[in-house]
């Protein structure tokens, strides 16, 4: 049996989709009118939908700057208290579209990409609503460690309106930042 064309379609497969530009959910809008270069710098994890790469994490914090390809590179940070280690991740981010949306795909390992969509963001870009490909991955950001309960609250009610499970976000403990 010969097993070249099989190792060639899966290689051709997994190409085309490492490609392909993440989608956000259905019925989630990126924000439009997104100024990048204001969304740079730190920002802290306050809640998230628990995921497999942040399992336990504490004091998560994500660092955004500019590349020199037009792209933005992506640092992630978290503190397993399990291990009593940090963890840390470097990536990358491209708009999918008009860098005025804010629709972007995220790699952090070699060629495949996640979504990564901003779906509510204040006028000073101190806070965030951020989700992923899908409804599994959604994110609460702030440029501090904690988020006016105001603003908390007006989150969780966009989120749950668009269908995201919002009663199984893990509130990030950001003590000792």
């Amino acid at each position: 049996m010969k097993l070249w064309p099989v190792v060639t379609g899966v290689a051709i497969t997994l190409a085309l989709v490492a490609c392909k530009s993440p989608t956000p959910p259905k019925g989630v809008q990126p924000l439009t009118q997104f100024d990048a270069s204001r969304y740079l710098g730190k920002w802290y994890e306050v809640a998230r939908l628990e995921n497999r790469f942040e399992r336990g994490l504490e004091r998560v914090t994500a660092q955004y700057g500019k590349r020199s390809d037009g792209g933005l590179t992506v640092i992630n940070r978290g503190y397993d208290p399990r291990k009593k280690e940090w963890k840390e991740s470097d990536g990358k981010a491209y708009f999918t579209g008009s860098p005025t949306t804010a629709a972007l795909k995220v790699s952090f390992f070699g060629p495949f990409y996640g979504g990564y969509n901003v779906i509510a963001l204040d006028d000073d870009y101190q806070y965030a609503l951020v989700s992923g490909p899908n409804r599994d991955y959604l994110w609460f950001l702030s440029r501090t460690p904690e988020m006016p309960e105001k603003v908390k609250q007006n989150y969780l009610s966009i989120a749950r309106e668009l269908g995201f499970p919002v009663d199984q976000l893990v509130w990030v403990n950001q003590q000792g930042q």
